[in-house]
């Protein structure tokens, strides 16, 4: 059996937190929140090619993040080696101010890290599964070697849910809406249904017919599932009444998602980087 888990583990928080496939919800509240910083959003808008690809962006996001959770030591490095060379020859050009910056900036590598993992942590949480307050902060701390492998100081990024609190509290300031944002967050609400998805009557049933209406769904409880503080910066309301449904909504969608990979074969059921974790680990 190969002992080498990488950077969490089988008795990590961070596999417990993983093992439930609401957190991919989780990752949809992220980029609502990460479109909220001016800078990080154009850097985003300037060099990415997610409105022509979103779907292959999308994997690929998905494959690096799930390199980094379940990936042995070497196969971790050489992700982040990747991801840190392509970030390190980018520049873009803040809306606000007409400056150009370096997308690597460890601010703008901050920002994203800390809104992906806690809305990781967030969601599973609301969503019903079972964490105390130290678990809970066991994943921010352990988190922190995942932010060191894209080229963070590990000790500059929140290690518990008290600084991480104290972190949205010193950054808000600095938030807001511009018109990168706004493009980005409309994206994410109505995505295009990819152009070689079948023919064109496949691809209207998509997108008119009951699938979008349930991804609508999905999305509103992303945002939904935003702070308060995040809404009323969309324009929305910071209620306390909307926190609950949000939270009722996506423990529904956990027991939908549990339903329906409950019918599945077990190869379906997990994804293949965690499945050969836990093979490692003596799991699987």
């Amino acid at each position: 059996m190969d002992s080498d888990f990488g950077l969490f583990g089988p008795h990590s928080v961070t596999w417990k937190v993983h093992s439930e496939p609401i957190v991919t919800l989780g990752g949809l509240r992220s980029l609502y929140l990460q479109a909220l910083h001016p800078r990080a959003v154009a850097g985003v808008a300037q060099n990415s090619a997610y409105r022509t690809d979103p779907w292959g962006r999308f994997n690929r996001t998905s494959e690096y993040v799930g390199t980094v959770l379940y990936g042995t030591t070497a196969e971790v490095e050489a992700a982040a080696g990747r991801i840190r060379r392509v970030h390190s020859r980018m520049r873009a050009t803040d809306p606000r101010t007409g400056e150009v910056f370096r997308i690597d900036e460890p601010d703008l590598l901050r920002w994203v890290h800390v809104t992906e993992v806690e809305s990781f942590v967030t969601t599973a949480r609301r969503a019903g599964l079972s964490l105390t307050d130290d678990e809970v902060d066991q994943y921010y701390t352990e988190q922190r070697r995942a932010a060191e492998m894209i080229g963070l100081d590990p000790g500059s990024v929140p290690g518990t849910a008290t600084e991480v609190d104290a972190y949205y509290e010193s950054v808000r300031p600095g938030l807001g809406l511009t018109k990168e944002g706004a493009e980005t967050a409309a994206f994410l609400t109505v995505p295009p249904i990819p152009s070689d998805w079948g023919g064109q009557a496949f691809r209207l049933a998509l997108t008119l017919g009951p699938a979008r209406w349930g991804y609508l769904g999905v999305a509103s409880t992303a945002i939904a599932l935003l702070p308060p503080w995040a809404r009323k910066i969309y324009g929305g309301l910071g209620w306390s009444t909307t926190d609950v449904t949000a939270s009722l909504s996506a423990r529904g969608m956990r027991l939908l998602l549990q339903g329906f990979l409950a019918t599945l074969p077990t190869e379906y059921r997990i994804p293949p980087m965690r499945r050969a974790a836990l093979e490692r680990a003596g799991l699987a």
